[in-house]
């Protein structure tokens, strides 16, 4: 599924970056940065950016590395897709010096314990195969002190429940009326949906699986917000997404840990 999952992304990296950049040139960009920067200071509030290390897992097009490296933070970027990380590069632009990318499993990292101080992912977990063992490399290169940080949704439980699926219909239907870009059909939905199928957080409850795997690994402290997308969405994609709401789900790693 790894290699299928890849090939998808491959495909869509094009259309993605574009996702990105319009949103590094609209409202999400002020938004999540204002929230980002909000969450980290609280963590690391005696602590200056430049000596604070954060890991984007999964950074796509460079969204969120792009961002944390204009806050000054030292960044380093990952995805399984070389096509995302050129597309990263190039529109991180004169940044892309400022930040380190490698290719990389999110399931399965490469670096030594303990090294970031904080890991952030966005729309990444609902198609990791692992997804527990994500999280619990995720952790393994917090620092004692560090944070976790995971936006991501129940982008197709509409698959496996039928109320869900009316909600999705729903949706569609509300976009279409307003003359909007659909963000779900715009892409290759038939590939997407079958891939979400075969992936095992598309059919749970999500952030409470989330939460409950996080709790079963030693030493976090585990929060979440169930539809932190009110905060920093875009009117076009409260719309797109009214029935999947994106949720946060945070872990701070004790001292001993």
């Amino acid at each position: 599924m790894l290699k299928e999952i890849q090939k998808y992304w491959t495909h869509r990296s094009s259309g993605y970056s574009k996702v990105n950049q319009d949103e590094l040139n609209g409202c999400q960009k002020a938004n999540w940065t204002r929230f980002l920067q909000k969450e980290i200071h609280q963590q690391f509030s005696h602590r200056r950016p430049e000596d604070i290390k954060v890991l984007d897992i999964g950074c796509g097009p460079g969204f969120f590395s792009i961002i944390l490296a204009e806050l000054g933070y030292q960044v380093t970027a990952i995805d399984y897709t070389e096509a995302m990380l050129l597309q990263a590069r190039k529109n991180a632009g004169i940044l892309a010096e400022c930040i380190s990318f490698f290719q990389m499993d999110a399931q399965n990292l490469q670096f030594p314990d303990r090294i970031f101080d904080a890991v952030i992912s966005r729309n990444l977990t609902w198609n990791l195969e692992h997804p527990g063992q994500a999280y619990a490399s995720w952790c393994r290169v917090l620092k004692n002190g560090g944070l976790l940080l995971n936006f991501d949704a129940n982008w197709y439980g509409y698959l496996f429940d039928e109320q869900k699926r009316s909600e999705y219909e729903r949706d569609r239907a509300i976009v279409e009326a307003k003359g909007l870009e659909d963000h779900y059909t715009c892409t290759d939905i038939a590939a997407m949906e079958a891939i979400a199928y075969q992936m095992p957080l598309s059919p749970v409850s999500r952030p409470e699986w989330d939460v409950q795997a996080l709790r079963r690994l030693p030493g976090l402290d585990v929060s979440s917000e169930e539809n932190v997308g009110e905060r920093l969405w875009s009117e076009t994609e409260k719309i797109n997404y009214a029935a999947t709401p994106m949720f946060m789900v945070r872990a701070i790693k004790k001292d001993g840990f």
